[in-house]
Protein backbone atom coordinates (compact mmCIF):
# COMPACT_ATOMS: atom_id res chain seq x y z
CA UNK A 1 0.00 0.00 0.00
CA UNK A 2 1.52 3.76 -0.88
CA UNK A 3 2.76 5.74 2.16
CA UNK A 4 1.50 9.57 1.11
CA UNK A 5 4.23 11.85 0.65
CA UNK A 6 4.87 14.26 3.84
CA UNK A 7 4.35 17.65 2.87
CA UNK A 8 6.75 20.65 4.12
CA UNK A 9 3.66 22.04 5.89
CA UNK A 10 3.36 18.90 8.05
CA UNK A 11 6.98 19.55 8.61
CA UNK A 12 6.22 23.25 9.71
CA UNK A 13 3.27 22.24 11.91
CA UNK A 14 5.64 19.61 13.76
CA UNK A 15 8.39 22.09 13.99
CA UNK A 16 6.51 25.24 15.59
CA UNK A 17 7.78 27.21 12.83
CA UNK A 18 6.63 28.75 9.13
CA UNK A 19 6.21 26.78 6.07
CA UNK A 20 8.85 29.51 4.39
CA UNK A 21 10.77 28.69 7.47
CA UNK A 22 10.94 24.82 5.98
CA UNK A 23 11.70 25.82 2.78
CA UNK A 24 14.47 28.01 3.62
CA UNK A 25 16.44 25.15 5.91
CA UNK A 26 16.04 22.69 2.67
CA UNK A 27 17.49 25.68 0.20
CA UNK A 28 21.32 26.35 -0.17
CA UNK A 29 22.19 29.64 0.51
CA UNK A 30 19.32 30.58 2.03
CA UNK A 31 19.27 31.75 5.99
CA UNK A 32 18.04 30.46 9.16
CA UNK A 33 18.63 30.58 12.41
CA UNK A 34 20.66 27.35 13.56
CA UNK A 35 17.81 27.20 16.14
CA UNK A 36 15.67 26.84 13.21
CA UNK A 37 17.34 24.54 11.24
CA UNK A 38 17.77 21.94 14.03
CA UNK A 39 14.23 21.80 15.02
CA UNK A 40 13.05 22.01 11.11
CA UNK A 41 15.36 18.63 10.41
CA UNK A 42 14.67 16.84 13.76
CA UNK A 43 10.83 17.08 12.60
CA UNK A 44 12.19 16.44 8.77
CA UNK A 45 13.48 13.26 10.05
CA UNK A 46 10.76 12.14 12.21
CA UNK A 47 8.17 12.54 9.58
CA UNK A 48 10.19 10.55 6.80
CA UNK A 49 10.31 14.13 4.61
CA UNK A 50 12.29 14.81 1.83
CA UNK A 51 12.31 18.30 -0.10
CA UNK A 52 11.20 17.82 -3.42
CA UNK A 53 14.11 19.71 -5.68
CA UNK A 54 12.47 19.33 -9.17
CA UNK A 55 9.12 20.72 -7.92
CA UNK A 56 11.02 23.63 -6.40
CA UNK A 57 12.79 24.11 -9.68
CA UNK A 58 9.73 24.91 -11.74
CA UNK A 59 8.51 27.20 -9.04
CA UNK A 60 11.72 29.24 -8.88
CA UNK A 61 13.23 28.67 -11.99
CA UNK A 62 16.51 27.56 -10.58
CA UNK A 63 16.80 24.10 -10.52
CA UNK A 64 20.94 24.52 -8.99
CA UNK A 65 21.73 21.60 -11.47
CA UNK A 66 24.72 21.11 -13.35
CA UNK A 67 25.02 18.92 -16.41
CA UNK A 68 28.15 17.37 -16.44
CA UNK A 69 28.85 15.34 -19.60
CA UNK A 70 32.18 13.20 -20.19
CA UNK A 71 33.23 10.74 -23.38
CA UNK A 72 36.56 9.10 -21.68
CA UNK A 73 36.16 7.33 -17.82
CA UNK A 74 38.97 4.84 -19.09
CA UNK A 75 41.52 7.18 -18.40
CA UNK A 76 42.14 7.95 -14.78
CA UNK A 77 42.53 11.87 -15.46
CA UNK A 78 38.66 11.99 -16.05
CA UNK A 79 37.63 9.64 -12.66
CA UNK A 80 39.59 11.68 -10.37
CA UNK A 81 39.01 15.21 -12.07
CA UNK A 82 35.05 14.75 -12.25
CA UNK A 83 35.06 13.63 -8.25
CA UNK A 84 37.18 17.29 -7.95
CA UNK A 85 34.04 19.04 -9.99
CA UNK A 86 31.25 17.18 -8.18
CA UNK A 87 32.35 17.96 -4.29
CA UNK A 88 33.35 21.27 -5.52
CA UNK A 89 30.28 22.27 -7.29
CA UNK A 90 28.57 20.25 -4.18
CA UNK A 91 30.47 22.91 -1.70
CA UNK A 92 28.67 25.36 -3.45
CA UNK A 93 25.45 24.62 -3.50
CA UNK A 94 24.46 22.30 -6.61
CA UNK A 95 23.49 18.89 -7.77
CA UNK A 96 25.60 17.11 -10.14
CA UNK A 97 23.94 15.29 -13.34
CA UNK A 98 26.23 13.48 -15.42
CA UNK A 99 25.82 12.23 -18.78
CA UNK A 100 28.04 9.87 -21.01
CA UNK A 101 28.88 10.55 -24.62
CA UNK A 102 31.22 9.41 -27.28
CA UNK A 103 34.04 11.57 -29.28
CA UNK A 104 31.64 12.19 -32.18
CA UNK A 105 29.83 15.34 -32.13
CA UNK A 106 26.58 14.05 -33.53
CA UNK A 107 26.49 11.67 -30.42
CA UNK A 108 27.55 14.75 -27.74
CA UNK A 109 25.04 17.15 -29.48
CA UNK A 110 21.74 14.50 -28.74
CA UNK A 111 23.28 13.80 -25.26
CA UNK A 112 23.51 17.65 -24.60
CA UNK A 113 19.65 17.87 -25.72
CA UNK A 114 18.60 15.43 -23.59
CA UNK A 115 20.59 17.75 -20.67
CA UNK A 116 18.75 20.75 -21.73
CA UNK A 117 15.39 18.55 -20.68
CA UNK A 118 16.61 18.85 -17.25
CA UNK A 119 16.49 22.06 -16.97
CA UNK A 120 20.20 22.54 -16.17
CA UNK A 121 21.74 25.80 -14.91
CA UNK A 122 25.19 25.14 -16.85
CA UNK A 123 26.89 22.58 -18.37
CA UNK A 124 30.38 20.95 -18.15
CA UNK A 125 31.73 19.52 -21.12
CA UNK A 126 34.76 17.32 -20.22
CA UNK A 127 36.89 15.28 -23.13
CA UNK A 128 34.25 16.69 -25.69
CA UNK A 129 33.96 18.08 -28.59
CA UNK A 130 30.81 19.96 -29.42
CA UNK A 131 29.17 21.01 -32.69
CA UNK A 132 29.72 25.27 -33.33
CA UNK A 133 25.18 24.65 -34.31
CA UNK A 134 24.87 23.11 -30.58
CA UNK A 135 26.92 25.96 -29.00
CA UNK A 136 25.20 28.65 -30.22
CA UNK A 137 21.51 26.72 -29.61
CA UNK A 138 23.24 26.40 -25.38
CA UNK A 139 23.85 30.45 -25.69
CA UNK A 140 20.72 30.89 -27.24
CA UNK A 141 19.01 29.26 -24.25
CA UNK A 142 20.85 31.03 -22.04
CA UNK A 143 22.52 28.04 -20.47
CA UNK A 144 26.25 28.65 -19.82
CA UNK A 145 28.81 26.26 -20.82
CA UNK A 146 32.30 25.67 -20.14
CA UNK A 147 34.74 23.27 -21.58
CA UNK A 148 37.09 20.63 -19.69
CA UNK A 149 40.01 20.05 -20.57
CA UNK A 150 39.02 20.72 -24.41
CA UNK A 151 38.82 23.92 -26.30
CA UNK A 152 37.26 24.99 -29.46
CA UNK A 153 38.00 27.70 -31.90
CA UNK A 154 35.19 29.34 -31.19
CA UNK A 155 35.79 32.07 -29.16
CA UNK A 156 32.79 32.68 -27.63
CA UNK A 157 33.12 29.44 -25.83
CA UNK A 158 34.38 29.28 -22.32
CA UNK A 159 37.25 26.61 -21.46
CA UNK A 160 40.04 25.32 -18.88
CA UNK A 161 43.25 23.07 -19.66
CA UNK A 162 46.47 22.92 -18.87
CA UNK A 163 49.09 24.94 -21.34
CA UNK A 164 48.88 21.42 -23.47
CA UNK A 165 51.50 23.55 -25.75
CA UNK A 166 54.17 23.66 -23.52
CA UNK A 167 53.86 20.52 -21.85
CA UNK A 168 54.79 19.49 -25.25
CA UNK A 169 57.67 21.51 -25.29
CA UNK A 170 58.84 20.60 -21.96
CA UNK A 171 59.01 16.70 -22.86
CA UNK A 172 61.01 17.58 -26.11
CA UNK A 173 63.33 19.60 -23.95
CA UNK A 174 64.26 17.04 -21.99
CA UNK A 175 64.50 14.18 -24.06
CA UNK A 176 66.70 16.66 -26.27
CA UNK A 177 68.48 17.48 -23.24
CA UNK A 178 69.36 13.78 -22.32
CA UNK A 179 71.17 13.30 -25.94
CA UNK A 180 68.39 11.56 -27.47
CA UNK A 181 68.37 12.17 -31.67
CA UNK A 182 65.91 9.03 -32.63
CA UNK A 183 62.50 10.36 -31.26
CA UNK A 184 58.80 9.30 -31.82
CA UNK A 185 55.44 10.28 -30.57
CA UNK A 186 52.52 8.57 -29.81
CA UNK A 187 49.18 10.61 -30.45
CA UNK A 188 46.20 10.91 -28.85
CA UNK A 189 42.47 11.08 -30.75
CA UNK A 190 43.18 13.41 -33.29
CA UNK A 191 40.01 15.26 -33.10
CA UNK A 192 41.26 16.46 -29.33
CA UNK A 193 42.45 19.76 -29.04
CA UNK A 194 45.07 18.27 -25.80
CA UNK A 195 46.31 16.21 -28.81
CA UNK A 196 46.75 18.56 -31.50
CA UNK A 197 48.44 20.95 -29.04
CA UNK A 198 50.81 19.01 -27.40
CA UNK A 199 52.02 17.51 -30.30
CA UNK A 200 52.41 21.27 -31.62
CA UNK A 201 54.96 22.11 -28.77
CA UNK A 202 56.37 18.86 -29.27
CA UNK A 203 57.71 18.78 -32.30
CA UNK A 204 57.97 22.94 -32.62
CA UNK A 205 60.50 22.26 -30.02
CA UNK A 206 62.36 19.25 -31.78
CA UNK A 207 62.64 21.29 -35.15
CA UNK A 208 63.86 24.78 -33.47
CA UNK A 209 66.49 22.48 -32.11
CA UNK A 210 67.25 20.57 -35.66
CA UNK A 211 65.60 17.31 -35.10
CA UNK A 212 63.59 15.74 -37.02
CA UNK A 213 60.42 13.71 -35.51
CA UNK A 214 61.76 10.12 -36.06
CA UNK A 215 58.33 8.26 -36.03
CA UNK A 216 55.15 8.25 -35.56
CA UNK A 217 51.69 6.61 -34.56
CA UNK A 218 48.10 6.72 -33.33
CA UNK A 219 46.91 5.59 -30.43
CA UNK A 220 43.90 7.27 -30.34
CA UNK A 221 43.74 7.36 -26.12
CA UNK A 222 43.11 3.98 -26.26
CA UNK A 223 45.58 1.08 -24.63
CA UNK A 224 45.11 -1.48 -27.17
CA UNK A 225 45.43 1.45 -30.41
CA UNK A 226 48.58 2.24 -28.34
CA UNK A 227 50.08 -1.18 -28.02
CA UNK A 228 49.37 -1.68 -31.67
CA UNK A 229 51.43 1.84 -32.01
CA UNK A 230 54.06 0.63 -30.23
CA UNK A 231 54.50 -2.39 -32.26
CA UNK A 232 54.28 -0.81 -35.40
CA UNK A 233 56.90 1.98 -34.49
CA UNK A 234 59.55 -0.50 -33.25
CA UNK A 235 59.17 -3.11 -36.20
CA UNK A 236 62.21 -1.54 -37.91
CA UNK A 237 64.79 1.49 -37.10
CA UNK A 238 62.88 2.14 -33.46
CA UNK A 239 63.19 4.99 -31.39
CA UNK A 240 65.12 5.71 -28.37
CA UNK A 241 62.59 7.85 -26.68
CA UNK A 242 58.50 7.75 -26.87
CA UNK A 243 56.54 11.27 -26.26
CA UNK A 244 52.89 9.75 -25.85
CA UNK A 245 50.19 11.75 -25.51
CA UNK A 246 48.65 10.79 -21.96
CA UNK A 247 49.61 8.49 -19.22
CA UNK A 248 46.49 5.99 -20.39
CA UNK A 249 48.80 5.36 -23.37
CA UNK A 250 51.99 5.37 -21.73
CA UNK A 251 51.78 2.85 -19.59
CA UNK A 252 50.54 0.59 -22.57
CA UNK A 253 53.31 1.54 -24.10
CA UNK A 254 55.62 0.77 -21.43
CA UNK A 255 54.22 -2.97 -21.15
CA UNK A 256 54.68 -3.60 -24.54
CA UNK A 257 58.01 -2.44 -24.93
CA UNK A 258 59.10 -4.34 -21.80
CA UNK A 259 57.22 -8.00 -21.76
CA UNK A 260 56.32 -8.07 -25.76
CA UNK A 261 59.67 -6.64 -26.93
CA UNK A 262 61.99 -7.34 -24.34
CA UNK A 263 63.31 -3.46 -23.97
CA UNK A 264 64.51 -1.81 -21.05
CA UNK A 265 62.90 1.37 -20.05
CA UNK A 266 65.00 3.74 -19.64
CA UNK A 267 68.03 1.68 -21.19
CA UNK A 268 66.95 0.91 -24.64
CA UNK A 269 64.24 3.64 -24.78
CA UNK A 270 63.14 6.44 -22.90
CA UNK A 271 58.97 6.67 -22.38
CA UNK A 272 57.39 10.44 -21.06
CA UNK A 273 53.42 10.58 -20.66
CA UNK A 274 51.04 13.10 -20.01
CA UNK A 275 48.63 13.98 -16.76
CA UNK A 276 50.51 12.59 -13.87
CA UNK A 277 47.75 10.29 -13.18
CA UNK A 278 47.71 7.85 -9.94
CA UNK A 279 49.02 4.94 -12.04
CA UNK A 280 52.04 6.61 -13.09
CA UNK A 281 53.60 7.24 -9.42
CA UNK A 282 53.26 3.18 -8.89
CA UNK A 283 56.72 1.50 -8.94
CA UNK A 284 55.96 -0.77 -11.81
CA UNK A 285 56.02 2.40 -14.33
CA UNK A 286 57.64 5.61 -12.24
CA UNK A 287 56.61 7.24 -15.14
CA UNK A 288 58.03 10.58 -16.45
CA UNK A 289 55.10 12.85 -17.53
CA UNK A 290 53.96 16.10 -17.31
CA UNK A 291 51.22 16.91 -15.02
CA UNK A 292 47.78 18.18 -15.40
CA UNK A 293 47.16 21.10 -12.51
CA UNK A 294 43.51 19.04 -11.72
CA UNK A 295 42.39 20.84 -8.62
CA UNK A 296 43.18 24.79 -10.56
CA UNK A 297 41.75 23.38 -13.01
CA UNK A 298 38.29 22.17 -11.45
CA UNK A 299 38.17 25.40 -10.23
CA UNK A 300 39.04 27.44 -12.48
CA UNK A 301 35.92 25.79 -14.20
CA UNK A 302 33.54 26.12 -11.60
CA UNK A 303 34.35 29.62 -11.00
CA UNK A 304 33.95 30.87 -14.66
CA UNK A 305 30.30 28.44 -14.92
CA UNK A 306 28.77 30.15 -11.79
CA UNK A 307 29.82 33.42 -12.49
CA UNK A 308 27.96 32.98 -15.91
CA UNK A 309 24.87 31.77 -13.49
CA UNK A 310 25.31 34.82 -11.68
CA UNK A 311 25.72 37.08 -14.40
CA UNK A 312 24.59 35.96 -18.03
CA UNK A 313 26.59 39.52 -19.58
CA UNK A 314 29.91 38.03 -18.73
CA UNK A 315 32.30 37.27 -21.32
CA UNK A 316 33.87 34.12 -22.36
CA UNK A 317 36.94 33.17 -20.57
CA UNK A 318 40.12 30.54 -22.17
CA UNK A 319 42.31 29.53 -19.52
CA UNK A 320 45.23 27.38 -19.90
CA UNK A 321 47.51 26.83 -16.93
CA UNK A 322 51.05 25.52 -16.68
CA UNK A 323 51.87 21.89 -15.68
CA UNK A 324 55.32 20.78 -14.41
CA UNK A 325 57.69 17.95 -15.75
CA UNK A 326 57.28 15.54 -12.76
CA UNK A 327 60.68 13.71 -13.73
CA UNK A 328 60.67 9.92 -12.84
CA UNK A 329 62.60 6.80 -14.03
CA UNK A 330 60.75 5.67 -17.15
CA UNK A 331 63.07 8.25 -19.37
CA UNK A 332 67.14 9.00 -19.22
CA UNK A 333 67.82 11.96 -17.07
CA UNK A 334 69.80 14.50 -18.14
CA UNK A 335 73.39 15.36 -17.03
CA UNK A 336 73.17 17.78 -14.57
CA UNK A 337 69.64 17.91 -14.65
CA UNK A 338 67.47 20.26 -12.12
CA UNK A 339 64.16 20.07 -11.55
Amino acid sequence: MATQKVTSLEVARLAGVSQSAVSRVFTPGASASKKTVEKVRKAAKELGYRPNVLARAVVSGKSRIIGLVVAYLNNQFYPEALEKLTNTLQERGYHVLIFMASHESGNIDNVVEEILDFQVEGIIAASVALSSDLSDRCRTAGIPMVLFNRAQDDTAMSSVTSDNVAGGRKAAEFLLAAGHQKIGYIAGWEGASTQRDRETGFVATLQKAGVTLHAREVGNFSTEEARQATLRMFEADPPDAVFVANDHMAVSVMDTLRFELGLNVPGDVSVIGYDDVTVASWPAYNLTTIRQPANRMVTETVDILLGKIEDPDAGPRRVEIDGPLIVRGSARIPEGWKT
